[in-house]
């Protein structure tokens, strides 16, 4: 694998592993969301027939692990590793999803850059020839994260303006050796950066500098530009990082504006619904790959994209402690070409 190696954080997938199939499941909100037409499944009962919150967003990542093995006509056995996480204490949702499955698992916790780690490690999996099928998770779900980091719902806790949304949602992705329409060509690991950042409910210029700095060297290592990629999207900065990664760029004379957005700025229509600064969560980022990314992927409305997914690294107690919040983003590059 060190042949695959360039620079200090970047690997190239010289097997190109291919998308087999994807899936992108939601709720409510994301029903009444601009990208409604391309979940596989959503629903207006948030519990999914479930007696928690917690047992609901299980349910939704086991859903998204069926749905996509059915559209790749794949069985359980036929799984070599499935890597997976979201965003509640010991990864219990993925954990309890997939307890029934026997597939070989690795739990992963990047809070909401997981769908980005979890796809980079899956594709390391299968381009060293370990895994013949790997499969990438990773799920959210709005009253499981408010329940554990903030306050109860029945508080009616005031949210202020750079506030964001905890998407409802679980995507997966499963990666193959065979051949396929979109193909993993290369990654970018991030590292952890923090500017001292202490507000809990402003995650999104916590997460910017982690994401400039991840692309930064996705771009330095690989020799690349903006003007490489059809389409540039972080995970869920939100209205306010976008523009606080925007501002970096623009201080270093690169203008990415005109290949840019944002998963959360995405998935919700911030004039209509009151999402504040837009959607966050494991569940952000995956569902809109899995769903309307993959869909322009393989319609030939994007070629070649650069998903970065964005976590902030935050916990109940560090914030009760007065810690800053340290972010992280990991980049994986994807298309219908092969470079």
């Amino acid at each position: 694998m060190a042949m695959l190696r360039r620079g200090r954080q970047s690997i190239v997938f010289d097997r190109h592993p291919a998308i087999l199939s994807t899936a992108a499941i939601g709720g409510k909100k994301e029903l009444e969301g601009p990208l409604h037409a391309y979940f596989d499944e959503l629903s207006r009962d948030t519990r999914f027939r479930q007696r928690t919150w917690e047992k609901a967003e299980s349910k939704m990542q086991a859903l998204a692990l069926e749905t996509a093995k059915s559209k790749a006509g794949i069985r359980d056995e036929d799984i070599d590793v499935l890597l997976s996480g979201d965003l509640l204490n010991q990864c219990v949702s993925s954990s309890f999803a997939v307890r029934d499955t026997d597939i070989p698992f690795l739990g992963l916790y990047g809070a909401c850059s997981t769908m980005a780690e979890a796809l980079l490690l899956a594709g390391v999996a299968v381009n060293s020839g370990y895994a013949q099928v790997a499969a990438a998770m990773s799920s959210s779900h709005f009253a499981t994260a408010e329940r554990q980091y903030r306050f109860p719902l029945g508080y009616g806790g005031l949210r202020t303006p750079t506030a964001q949304w905890t998407v409802t949602g679980a995507g997966c992705v499963l990666l193959g050796q065979r051949e396929g329409n979109v193909v993993l060509n290369a990654a970018t690991m991030g590292t952890v950066v923090d500017f001292g950042i202490k507000d809990a409910a402003n995650m999104g210029a916590a997460m910017a500098p982690a994401a400039y700095h991840t692309i930064r060297a996705h771009f330095d290592d690989l020799h690349l530009s903006p003007n490489d990629f059809d389409l540039l999207v972080t995970g869920d900065l939100g209205a306010l990082g976008k523009e606080i990664l925007l501002d970096l760029f623009r201080r270093d004379g690169v203008g990415i504006g005109g290949v840019y957005d944002d998963c959360g700025t995405m998935i919700y229509d911030l004039q209509k619904q009151d999402v504040h600064a837009g959607g966050s969560g494991c569940g952000c980022g995956s569902v809109v790959l899995c769903g309307y990314l993959m869909n322009r992927l393989l319609k030939g409305k994007l070629r070649h994209i650069l998903f970065c997914g964005t976590g902030a690294l935050l916990s109940p107690l560090t914030t009760q402690q007065g810690e800053s919040i340290p972010g992280i983003c990991h980049a994986v590059s994807l298309g219908t070409e092969r470079r």
